[in-house]
């Protein structure tokens, strides 16, 4: 038996005896570590899956394509990273395996493997840079973690040489506390007989309420915690009970443990008439009891569906536009989340979805904390949580909470010397965690390797409060902007890429910019001024200073403009507005993660920033008022209306004279919108660009009714008016000052007839 062989057997033994996950790295030459992979599988009768970018092994998955192992349970999971190392499928990999089963990664030698680029580094190198320029930090501290935890095995496969045996000769395992049925329930009782945990036995029994209109459960846990298997239990008491359960997840194979679990469960209580789980066409279960079942259906196809109760898991890695659509299929819903998860840390639930749902139903939290699938302590789950920072928390309220933005100081935090702080490290990229909805494992190699991307902080002793994750986009190379304006994306350059692509400006990836990717201020210290102050300090960073010419960023051109683009909501777009930052674009799509039109916003620094804001905000000015009545017609009005007030400048307002006698006589007397409705958009988009509309309300009625041109019936209601009648008044009202501060003699005069 090779080293290889004997060091897999005995690791192999000690995970099946303490419940345990262990870690194999095979690293070397790539077809010595596939072997190696290969043979020592065979030898332990394990079926592993391989996650590989080249397929060179039977019951592949993608590399591109791990997400597919989201909710699955296997013995075994190897990951090639000869072509990748892609966070996010290790972390989904290693989420996989049970109790008793191997990691296997297969990858160069350690000693080099920092030092080589590959397909995952490709991604990460921005336009003008190229993947030469893409560090290897991440990896490193990689390596570093491999070589420090308990549980992990490595192998030289070259040599033949067992580098580290990965044993850890555990002490005998406590035997659980026991638990059983709660005292009171209307689940049958061998539903909860079979629950594993006390905490999967109060997730089953606060899923009870799923008999109530209006509710919500909210599952939460990380992986391994038995929240699937505790949604599929209550599936199938509920199916039992008569109940239309319909199942949603990315795919099918994310909810083979409901599905698993309820089959199980379901025949335990004799109550499975059809199990027609390997259907493709239609993933179900019958019951006995008439029109009792559980079926599946894709996220898509699931938002068109009815039925009595809606199960959808592993619900961090849906968009919220998707989550918001199922919101409508069941009066009773149960959300499955991961917390510290590979698809974005359940951060898009919490973020953006939690305070949509808690005002539509009424919700039921759940955490399962026990670990099922393998031992309270596993060492896989350990180095996991170190390598790829999925706990990552930002500094204890404490530390912060009463410190001003004054005492904090400005820092540049460069990656290598981020990396050897881990304190600092875990801090920083906490605060990302924390306040972001799709911040996953693939954005800390991001954040350590790019060559476009920097690192900015105010910190309190050592401790940061805000962070500013900033891109360098733009300044690309005729060839580029040229390939950008025939359609073809440039990654990296979100910005250039939106103004000349979409926008038809073939001069808008020229200039540079610095873009903030994501800034971030901890909870105890938000609302202070620390991220205003933070964009303050990185403005001058960069910014010209009298004869001193605008300084670059990462040691390259100088910074022509700062931007941002993000999700809009009405207070996002009031921060960047009350920093400088001024629209130039709304999405006509939302986006598929946070559910929001995305607006693009900058803020000049140099004659040729300035120019290129000049030049887009008149273009966004010439454009809007047509978008608002197309694909931006469902847009909320209150983003629109702080959208529009973020544009810089103005628009001419050139009514005729027969067009200024209908607004003056809508506003003054009988006079009717519905007429001609062109002179009161354009007298609209004017008062909304240049805010002297006397108050919210009215900004949101010229947004609904007249820049969307939404019916009437729709308008009221969306606003709140107890009839058509009065919404109409209150159009006419908001009509009147807009007459006296822009009329011309003859609007005057065909006010002064009805005053």
């Amino acid at each position: 038996m090779d080293a290889a062989h004997s060091t897999a057997y005995e690791l192999r033994r000690e995970a099946v005896a303490t419940d345990e996950r262990r870690l194999l790295v095979l690293a070397g030459g790539r077809q010595a570590g596939y072997r190696a992979a290969r043979d020592l599988n065979a030898a332990l009768e394990m079926s592993p899956v391989w996650l590989s970018a080249t397929e060179p092994f039977e019951d592949v998955v993608p590399l591109d394509r791990s997400g597919d192992l989201l909710g699955t349970t296997q013995d075994c999971v190897v990951v090639d990273c000869h072509d990748a190392c892609r966070p996010n499928a290790i972390g989904r990999a290693a989420g996989a395996v049970d109790g008793g089963g191997l990691l296997v990664l297969v990858t160069p030698p350690l000693d080099d493997w920092p030092g080589r680029r590959d397909d995952f580094d490709e991604t990460l190198a921005a336009p003008p840079f190229d993947v030469d320029a893409v560090d290897g930090v991440f990896r490193r501290r990689l390596v570093d973690t491999l070589r420090a935890h308990r549980g992990v095995a490595i192998v030289d496969v070259d040599a033949g040489r067992v580098r580290d045996e990965g044993l850890t000769d555990p002490a005998p395992a406590l035997s659980p506390d026991p638990f059983g049925p709660p005292a009171d329930h209307a689940f049958p009782r061998a539903v909860y007989e079979a629950c594993l945990t006390a905490d999967q036995r109060d997730a089953v029994l606060a899923c009870e309420r799923l008999h109530e209109p209006d509710t919500a459960v909210v599952l939460e846990a990380d992986r391994g915690r038995g929240k699937s298997s505790a949604a599929g239990l209550a599936a199938a008491a509920l199916a039992a009970d008569g109940r239309d359960v319909l199942v949603t997840a990315p795919g099918y194979r994310n909810a083979a443990e409901v599905f698993d679990r309820a089959a199980e469960t379901l025949a335990g209580l004799d109550a499975l008439a059809a199990d027609r789980r390997e259907d493709s066409a239609a993933h179900r279960l019958d019951t006995t009891s008439g029109g009792g079942r559980v079926r599946f259906r894709p996220p898509p196809a699931a938002a068109d569906a009815d039925a009595d109760v809606l199960v959808v898991d592993e619900a961090a890695a849906l968009p919220v536009r998707i989550l918001e659509s199922l919101l409508e299929v069941a009066p009773a819903a149960c959300f499955a989340t991961t917390v510290h998860g590979y698809e974005g840390s359940g951060r898009g639930f919490d973020v953006r979805f939690r305070d949509r749902l808690e005002t539509r139903r009424e919700v039921i939290d759940v955490t399962l904390e026990a670990p099922i699938r393998y031992t309270a302590g596993d060492p896989v789950e350990v180095w996991l949580f170190r390598a790829l920072l999925l706990d990552a928390r930002p500094a204890a309220d404490p530390l912060v909470a009463e410190a001003p933005p004054a005492a904090a100081s400005y820092e540049r935090l460069e990656a290598a010397a981020l990396a050897g702080d881990e304190p600092r490290l875990r801090e920083a990229f906490g605060l990302l965690v924390d306040a972001h909805y799709r911040t996953e494992p693939n954005d800390l190699a991001r954040l350590l390797d790019a060559p476009n991307i920097a690192i900015r902080a105010l910190s309190v002793e050592g401790h940061p409060v805000s962070v500013a994750l900033l891109a360098r986009e733009g300044g690309l190379a005729a060839e580029t902007r040229e390939a950008m304006y025939a359609g073809d994306r440039v990654r990296g350059n979100m910005l250039p890429d939106v103004l000349t692509s979409q926008l038809r400006d073939p001069d808008g990836a020229v200039p540079v910019g610095v873009r903030v990717l994501r800034i971030a201020t901890h909870p105890a210290a938000r609302s202070r001024g620390f991220g205003s102050t933070l964009l303050a300090a990185v403005e001058a960073e960069v910014a010209p200073d009298g004869d001193r010419p605008a300084r670059g960023l990462l040691a390259r051109d100088a910074v022509d403009y700062l931007g941002v683009g993000y999700g809009a909501t009405p207070e996002l777009l009031d921060f960047w507005a009350a920093n400088g930052y001024r629209t130039v674009h709304l999405s006509t799509t939302r986006n598929d993660e946070s559910g929001e039109y995305s607006a693009l916003m900058v803020r000049p620094l140099t004659s040729a920033g300035r120019d290129l804001a000049e030049r887009h905000g008149a273009w966004f000015r010439r454009r809007i008022s047509g978008v608002l009545t197309d694909a931006l017609d469902d847009a909320d009005p209150d983003v629109v209306r702080a959208a529009l007030a973020a544009i810089e400048g103005t628009v001419p307002l050139e009514l005729s004279e027969p067009e200024w006698r209908l607004v003056a006589g809508a506003a003054f007397g009988p006079g009717l919108y519905d007429i001609a409705p062109r002179p009161f958009r354009r007298l609209a988009l004017k008062a909304l660009l240049d805010g002297v509309l006397p108050d919210a309300d009215a900004e949101r009625l010229l947004v609904r009714k007249v820049l969307q041109a939404r019916p009437w019936p729709e308008t009221a209601e969306d606003l709140g008016y107890v009839s058509e009648r009065q919404c109409m008044r209150a159009l006419g009202e908001a009509y009147r000052p807009l007459v006296e501060r822009y009329g011309t003699e003859t609007a005057r005069t065909e006010a002064d007839r009805y005053r």
